[in-house]
């Protein structure tokens, strides 16, 4: 997996833990002390978090990192 690709599944990843977890960008970027606009950028790959803003995402998702981080799943949710 390149460089890209894993931010590109990190952002699809994200933003399916969260509408699972029924919060909107807002709410989530709230919970994690984030700006809106970060967490949105990180969605659609334009931002690429580094591991604290990882820590927190999962931290606010209450899923585990490799959770946060298992592409594989991308479709089960």
């Amino acid at each position: 997996m390149t460089e890209a690709e894993f931010y590109i599944n990190l952002g699809k990843r994200l933003k399916l833990l969260r509408e699972k977890s029924h919060y909107t960008q807002e709410k989530l970027a709230e919970k994690c002390g984030i700006s809106l606009d970060y967490l949105g950028k990180i969605e659609v790959n334009i931002n690429k978090p580094g591991l604290k803003t990882l820590l927190k995402l999962s931290s606010a998702l209450e899923v585990s990192m490799s959770d946060l981080l298992n592409f594989e799943e991308q479709t089960s949710l």
